[in-house]
């Protein structure tokens, strides 16, 4: 069962610290688990916090930093000198420790390593330190348990158990071969089941699935998605192992993609949070919300265009935010689906039959949503025949067309290397609500011929 952190829960944590009672929080948290003493210091004052980070062991404040919401990470380590710094990083794996000290200014990254009593831990930080976050070297840990080809299993053993003391969980045994180059795996019931004299090379098996440091986070977790791998091994250019990439990370990727695809989906051009300053969120929300208001000005120019028909048949005017909004509404859930599709690599098949299968289900929707709307309009609203057929081929026609640009827009955009999410916001709608009264007002003065 969960353990439910409550505001009771709180206050007696607080007012242990008020009083200094250190013995008393310590047994209130012994049990606690990093991940909810983490959420407990997002709750709390910042000097509280601090006071917690520093009465607990490494070992666990360590985690509980790694855990933390960035902003309140930051905050944290402001109260830490890097020597402190250094003793944290120092227990976490160093793909944890090196997003940690990336966080820090250049100077006091120098210092933190400077402090790192573990010489080999601190060059594997700083070699991680020279990857782009976003790619599969930024993801990956150096720590990793790896054996010789040439080794017999009796010497794979005894250096198994020496790698997996530096190893929190162990995911797969890799082989390699002298130069280090990646050759496969080795299955833990082949190593038990085999003699102690048989050579790893009879043993293990040669294929594995791996990545290139240079290989971009998404491919990976696409990669670790498809084949439900639990870590995946990171090879530099020459073939050679230089890390592993664990589901953990994996999942933190495609959290932050699903947070950028929905605020880029809501036209929100940057990575924010709601917290963050009025003018940091402007800039994230204005670029689009121009956009709309431009899209807003064509839609005006096309209703002053038909003047005429509206003064002639003025009920056409009501149907009007009708068609706009069925217009959006329609691009944006046919541009949802090809997204999604695009996102998780499901998008399979010719680009015709999935035309036709976009036309045909519009025309579907199309259909029954016109007869729903004349039956509706005729019946309580009274309005003549003709207007009610305009209205509904016009419905069906905008329907047609908002679906199959919410198709293609995503699909054209990733082609040309730009995120398809753009096209589920503002972009689609507003495009196919100007659309949506073109077509209206055009198949209205065709039918009633004004």
């Amino acid at each position: 069962m969960p353990f439910e952190i409550t505001k009771d829960y709180i206050q007696k944590i607080q007012q242990l610290i008020a009083e200094d009672n250190e013995n008393m929080l310590l047994t209130l948290l012994e049990e606690v688990h990093y991940a909810d003493i983490a959420e407990i210091i997002e709750e709390i004052e910042y000097s509280e916090a601090i006071y917690i980070i520093k009465l607990l062991e490494s070992d666990v404040t360590s985690e509980i930093i790694a855990e933390l919401d960035e902003d309140t990470r930051e905050n944290i380590l402001k109260g830490l000198s890097s020597k402190e710094i250094a003793e944290e990083i120092s227990e976490l794996d160093t793909d944890d420790a090196a997003d940690i000290i990336s966080e820090l200014s250049d100077k006091q990254i120098k210092e933190v390593i400077s402090h790192i009593e573990d010489e080999e831990h601190a060059k594997d930080i700083i070699e991680l330190l020279r990857y782009d976050e976003d790619t599969a070297g930024g993801l990956m840990a150096k720590e990793l348990v790896k054996v010789n080809e040439n080794w017999n299993v009796l010497t794979c053993v005894k250096e198994m158990r020496a790698q997996a003391e530096e190893v929190t969980r162990v995911h797969s045994i890799y082989v390699v071969d002298d130069n280090d180059i990646l050759k496969g795996r080795l299955s833990l019931k082949d190593l038990l089941t085999t003699s102690t004299k048989t050579a790893i090379k009879d043993v293990f098996i040669k294929k594995v699935d791996s990545v290139n440091i240079n290989d971009d986070a998404e491919d990976v977790a696409k990669i670790m998605q498809k084949y439900d791998l639990e870590a995946i091994p990171v090879v530099d250019e020459l073939g050679r192992l230089v890390g592993r990439i664990t589901i953990d990370d994996i999942v933190d990727v495609i959290k932050e993609e699903a947070e950028k695809d929905y605020q880029m989906a809501a036209g929100i051009s940057q990575d924010v949070e709601a917290d963050d300053t009025i003018w940091e969120l402007t800039k994230a929300r204005l670029p689009w919300l121009i956009l709309a208001l431009f899209g807003g000005f064509v839609s005006v120019s096309i209703l002053g265009g038909f003047q005429e028909a509206m003064n002639k048949y003025p009920v056409l005017f009501f149907f009007t935010p009708l068609i706009a909004a069925m217009a959006g509404n329609v691009g944006v859930q046919s541009s949802a689906i090809i997204v999604q599709g695009l996102a998780n690599d499901s998008l399979r098949g010719s680009y015709f039959n999935r035309l036709l299968k976009e036309v045909l289900q519009s025309l579907l929707n199309g259909f029954v949503l016109a007869a729903i709307l004349m039956s509706a309009g005729m019946f309580f609203l009274g309005f003549e025949l003709k207007v009610g057929i305009t209205v509904a081929i016009s419905l069906v026609s905008v329907i047609i067309i908002a679906s199959i640009i919410g198709t293609f827009i995503p699909i054209i955009l990733d082609k040309r290397g730009i995120d398809p999410a753009l096209a589920t916001g503002p972009f689609i709608t507003t495009s196919n609500d100007i659309l949506g009264i073109l077509i209206y007002f055009s198949i209205a003065k065709l039918i009633l011929g004004f």
